[in-house]
């Protein structure tokens, strides 16, 4: 009985010493990142412009990364934010000739509003969440290319003068500490990671599903809408390839910071962080290293096979809503 019992807490023990160490994974991923880069670029990855560099480029990943990130976590997911984003663009860079405030507002609402359809075929309709953001993700890639048929829509040159790392940085890390602050010290974040882990036993448990994914679409969506103004600030035009290939880096920026592809309770805010940071240091290594294309998409695929297998929750039986 007692060699049961020792055999149990054992079991126990190890069961908890590796759920912590697979929490700190994705830190000690990303040091591991950083590590190899410097000791194969010879330091220059960590030059003070080459890390600006990398900043840079990952304010609208940052950004629109805090809207997949609540989508995941109910244990859905989210393909259409490329395309999402290149028309949400396009409506900034029409509207910035008007004014800069009606621009930011018009790229959120069109941003939103697309979430609200996603939400509407997803929630009303039952239909998968991949199913209908990627039919969605190929309707608006369509739109993207027909409103640029003909010449790129350009952004008013008062735009581009916005284009300071104080600012975009400034932007960032705001929208950051709100989505933080909302999913930490409200309801929010708690109902999410239980419609992750169990939708039925949410709806037991007196919350109210189907209105929270809705809202959750709708907010990713305008979330996204505001980083496509951060993308016209950077850019300042749209073509038809606009967003593309985007949703590809949100999600493999996801599972590089550990988050369950299928959502639930391990969801941590700092898989946003920790996940962006270590997709840019990659991709710009992997550049510094001359890689080609190929072999870049190569690394980043399994990477991103690996990421998935280590953190998806299996014994839980969930799929992707």
């Amino acid at each position: 009985m007692t060699t049961t019992k020792e055999a149990a807490a054992t079991a126990e023990k190890k069961g908890f010493d590796f759920s912590a160490i697979r929490n700190f994974l994705p830190l000690i991923g990303f040091v591991v990142i950083v590590a190899f880069f410097a000791i194969t670029t010879h330091g220059l990855i960590l030059t003070p412009k080459n890390i600006t560099l990398i900043l840079s480029g990952g304010y609208m990943l940052m950004i629109a990364a805090c809207g997949v990130w609540l989508i995941m976590t109910m244990g859905c997911l989210d393909f259409s934010q490329g395309s999402m984003l290149g028309v949400s663009c396009a409506a900034v860079c029409a509207l910035s000739h008007i004014s800069i405030p009606l621009a930011i507002v018009g790229g959120i609402v069109v941003g939103a509003l697309i979430g609200a359809v996603n939400a509407y075929f997803h929630v009303n309709r039952q239909i998968q969440s991949f199913v209908v953001t990627i039919c969605m993700m190929f309707l608006l890639r369509g739109v993207c290319a027909f409103i640029t048929t003909e010449a790129p829509v350009m952004a008013d040159t008062s735009v581009l003068q916005l284009n300071s790392m104080s600012l975009l940085m400034g932007i960032t890390i705001a929208v950051l500490i709100v989505t933080y602050l909302v999913t930490r010290f409200t309801k929010v974040g708690h109902n999410l990671k239980a419609i992750g882990a169990n939708e039925r036993a949410a709806r037991f448990a007196g919350i109210k599903v189907q209105k929270t994914k809705v809202l959750v679409y709708v907010i990713a969506g305008a979330i996204t809408g505001f980083a496509a103004f951060v993308n016209a600030i950077k850019v300042g035009s749209v073509t038809s390839t606009a967003g593309n290939m985007f949703e590809t880096q949100l999600l493999i920026a996801m599972v590089l910071g550990g988050m369950p592809i299928n959502g639930g309770a391990r969801a941590r805010f700092s898989n946003i962080v920790i996940g962006v940071l270590s997709y840019l240091v990659l991709q710009k290594g992997l550049v510094m290293m001359g890689l080609t294309t190929e072999i870049q998409q190569l690394v980043m695929g399994v990477v991103f096979v690996a990421m998935v297998a280590l953190f998806s929750e299996r014994s839980a039986n969930q799929v992707i809503k």
